[in-house]
């Protein structure tokens, strides 16, 4: 799945940041993301947020036949005011994506919590959030 062709990211001009390490996506530097102090919008930094662990899930799930996830929490909490070009930061531990595509595999079903920091232009951390997602796998994998 391309994240970027989903339609609300699509509008908002969502762009991979990179296809692999720890960069997941980003947003340009532009006027049409900034709030009434001329920093990047909160939802905005909240939209790079979901879309960065929804690729993160991708790069590391994506293998996996017959797999729906859907954000069930999102909990964050805003660092300092953002500038310019916004990107997402995923990093989960090997072993804990290994036991969600265990508990997938078992149970068909797993509550997989991924870390994000969001970082601006001058490489600040604007951004902590944890993204609970709850994923299903079809029994017709």
């Amino acid at each position: 799945m391309d994240i970027r062709l989903l339609p609300f990211n699509k509008l908002i001009g969502l762009e991979i940041a990179g296809s692999e390490g720890d960069l997941m996506v980003c947003l340009p530097a532009g006027s049409q993301y900034l709030n009434h102090l001329g920093t990047v919008h909160g939802s905005a930094l909240l939209a790079v947020a979901e879309a960065g662990s929804g690729e993160y899930l991708f790069r590391n799930l994506g293998h996996i036949s017959n797999v729906f996830p859907v954000v069930r929490k999102l909990e964050a909490k805003f660092r300092k005011p953002a500038n310019g070009k916004v990107t997402a930061k995923c990093t989960v531990i090997r072993a804990v994506v290994d036991g969600w595509v265990s508990e997938l595999e078992t149970r068909g079903r797993v509550l997989a919590n991924v870390p994000v920091d969001v970082v601006d232009s001058t490489n600040a951390v604007v951004l902590s959030a944890v993204v609970e997602w709850f994923i299903t796998r079809s029994k017709n994998a």
